[in-house]
Formats: structure tokens, sequence, C-alpha cells
């Protein structure tokens, strides 16, 4: 029977059907946990703080603007504007103080991955608001503005030193938030018992580590502890059933270490049991097969981790992707029609067949549906596969080859440029693709 061990049997739901049993117990009786209080969980804190962050912002960006015609750029030849009754300057300082605002967050400056520790919060203040100064500039000199360029350059040093100071301030309070022991993630480790120990002792190096350790997975759940650098960490549930524990137990944070049970699918399929839930993904170890924008690394004492960053589109968010994909998807296949047509008729020149080729793919939920690209291969490039397989250069399941000889001569000018996929913005705008 496998045992699932949490602090809030109250808040239990019913076991899912298909799994083991589970058994609820007191997870939190043998952690003795160096950090004195339970942090709130990390959807309140880090709402709570990004509030924090955004009161500040406003201010700091504000008086930037505002007090850039006192702070003029050293060396200028500008005159003081005369602000009070300058309609021009008003009109534009609103709207750049809105625009520098929303680009803050665009540039994801107040996400709880990044805030608090790293370089990565301040790189992005700091392009954040060169973006908008840089397309400010362009705007009033198109324009042709009265408004002294001189007086806003001024608001661009002022705001970022101001924007880079408070968030120090900022960080310096959270950590000491943290080793009080609020503003913490709740976290699970996941692995073997060599590297979950590891990362566990890692983290009590840092005292202002954003994450509170409250059990592990391990590969055989025998309800025993962890003994950690003189302490015990409960060992709460086995690798099958991580998802359901990191919901009982309100897990912020599912932290995998090493290679789990050598599964080389293991991570994956994790990642996508864990899509949905309130928890995210941290890896503590080398990360394949997974794409790099949605990595984002985060150094504590030394350790290496990994966040990956999980596709949630549900509810406003849904209809605001799904709207973007059918408007650029569909002003895309406007724009670039004419190209379309001439690719069909080099195609059918090149090689008779048809134009388009389909292949089968998963997609959301595991639907099947035909992938469409332009026909880049002989006719009878399926029946010529099996003669080629000894020649394979790829490591997965796919077939590579450098020089196939399947490839007709106008389809390597097409894949040459990724001029054969341009028919999957049919996909996309029907609602297959994204």
């Amino acid at each position: 029977m496998s045992e699932i061990r949490t602090d809030l049997p109250s808040e239990v739901p019913n076991p899912p059907p298909n799994r083991p049993e589970l058994r609820i117990i007191d997870a939190e009786a043998p952690y003795v946990s160096h950090r004195p209080s339970s942090p709130p969980p990390r959807a309140s804190w880090a709402r709570r703080y990004r509030v924090y962050l955004r009161f500040s912002d406003s201010l700091i960006i504000a008086a930037a603007v505002l007090l850039a015609p006192i702070a003029r750029v050293p060396g200028s030849s500008a005159a003081p504007l005369n602000f009070t009754g300058s309609q021009p300057y008003w009109a534009i300082s609103i709207l750049m103080i809105l625009v520098w605002f929303v680009s803050l967050s665009v540039y994801h400056t107040r996400d709880g991955r990044i805030v608090g520790v790293g370089a990565e919060e301040y790189k992005g203040v700091v392009h954040a608001s060169m973006l908008v100064f840089g397309l400010f500039f362009v705007a009033i000199t198109l324009l042709r503005s009265d408004v002294a360029l001189a007086q806003f350059a001024a608001a661009l040093p002022l705001g970022v030193v101001g924007l880079t100071v408070s968030r120090w301030v900022w960080r310096k309070w959270l950590t000491l938030q943290r080793q009080a022991g609020r503003y913490l993630s709740r976290a699970i480790v996941v692995g073997g018992t060599d590297d979950v120990s590891y990362v566990i002792s890692q983290m009590d190096r840092n005292p202002g580590a954003a994450y509170r350790i409250v059990g592990a997975a391990l590969d055989q759940n025998d309800g025993g502890v962890l003994h950690v650098n003189g302490r015990e960490v409960p060992v709460v549930c086995d690798l099958d059933t991580v998802t359901e524990a990191a919901r009982q137990l309100r897990v912020d944070t599912v932290i995998v270490s090493g290679q789990p049970g050598n599964r080389g699918q293991y991570v994956r399929d994790l990642s996508w049991e864990l899509e949905g839930t309130a928890a995210e993904l941290v890896l503590a170890n080398r990360l394949t097969n997974v794409a790099g924008p949605r990595i984002h690394f985060r150094p504590v004492e030394g350790l290496p981790l990994m966040h990956v960053e999980l596709p949630r589109y549900e509810g406003g968010k849904h209809v605001l992707k799904r709207g973007l994909d059918i408007t650029v998807s569909g002003a895309a296949i406007l724009a670039l029609l004419p190209l379309l047509l001439v690719l069909a008729a080099l195609i059918r020149l090149d090689t008779n067949g048809p134009v388009l080729f389909r292949q089968e793919r998963a997609g959301r939920g595991g639907k099947i549906f035909g992938m469409i690209k332009f026909r880049s291969m002989v006719v009878t490039a399926e029946d010529q596969l099996a003669g080629l397989l000894d020649q394979n250069e790829g490591a997965g399941v796919l077939f590579k080859m450098k020089n196939d000889p399947r490839v007709t001569r106008f389809g390597r000018v097409m894949r040459k440029y990724s001029l054969d996929e341009l028919p999957q913005l049919w996909n996309i705008l029907i609602g297959q693709m994204s």
C-alpha cells in the first residue's frame, strides 16, 4: 500500500481511480525545521510581495518621469521645461509611466521564480526600461514633438537607479523574512536517497533559500524518515504518487534530483501530471527534451536549480491565447498567400505528386491530428525508409539522415529555410496547434 503523508488530513480529496489506496498520516511530526514558523501558501505570499513591488515601482517611475525636467542630462543645453503648463509633456509623461509600468510586468521582473535570487531581476528591470525609452525616443522623433528629448533622457537614469535600489532593498527585506520562516515555498524533493539528501543539505546551507522542505519522495515509500544533517525529513510518498502528494500537502514546488528510478521519461511524465496543479517543477540535474524558453535558472548555494515553466492556459488566458493564434495565423496566411502559391507551383514542377504532406501528431489532451507540410520528399519516401534505417543518424524515434536521397531538389531548398512548415499556419488557425 502506498502512503502519502500529510499534515492536512481534513483537506485530502478522495483517492483517484486506478491508483493505490492512499493512507494519510502526520508528516510534520517527525520533521524538525530550523525555521520557526510555517510559511503561507506560495500563491498568497507571492501575490502580497508583487503588490509591494507594484506599489514601489509605480512611485519610482512616476517620480523619475515627473522630476525629469528638474534633473536634466548633464551637459545638455536644453532649457528647463515649464512642465506646469505644458500639455504635451503631461500627456507623454502619463503615457510613459503606464507603458514603463506594464513593461516591467512583460519582462516578468516580479515573477516569483526570480525575485530575491540572482541577477535576472535586475537585468529585467534594465531591459524593460531601455525598451520603453527606445520606443518613446523613436516616437517623439518621428512626430517631431516640441517636447525636449533631453528632459525625457534624464528620466532613464533616474528610473533605472531608483528601481534597482528599490529591488535591492526589497530583496534584503525578503531574505530577512525567509530567515524568519516566512515567504517560503513548500517543497518536496523527488529522487534517490543520495540525490535527495544532497539537495536538502544544500538548501540547509542557505538559511535564506526560498524553500521549506516538507517531505521527500523516494523509490520506496516505507513510511520512514530521511536523516539529513542531524534532522529528520519524512518520506511522504513514492515516485508514482508525487502528484497526489503535491495536491494533498498543498506543495508549491516539486524538486526533482538526479534521475529518479533510472527512468528516462520520468521528468517528462511528471511535468505532464503536474500541469493544472498549483505546484511548479524544479530540476536539480541535467535537463533534456524541454524547450529552452521554459527553463529558468535559480542558483542556491552552488546548486543549479532549473525551473520548468508549465503551460497553463485556462479561462481568460486561454481566450487571449486562442485569439492571438487566430489573429496572427490568419494574418500570416493572407500576407504569405502569394508565396504559398508560388511554392506549391514549384513543388509540382519539381516532381509529380501531391503538394502537401500530412504527418500524425499528438496534440492537446493526446488527440491525434494531421499536421500538414509542403512535400519535400519523393512520393515513395515511406516505402524507401526500410532500406535506409541502418544509416539513421538520429538519437530518437524520428529518422534523421544528413544527405537523405529521398529529399527532392526543391525540397532541400525549402528545408534549408523551413519553408516546408508554412502550411502549419492552417493547423494553428483551426486550433490543432499553437
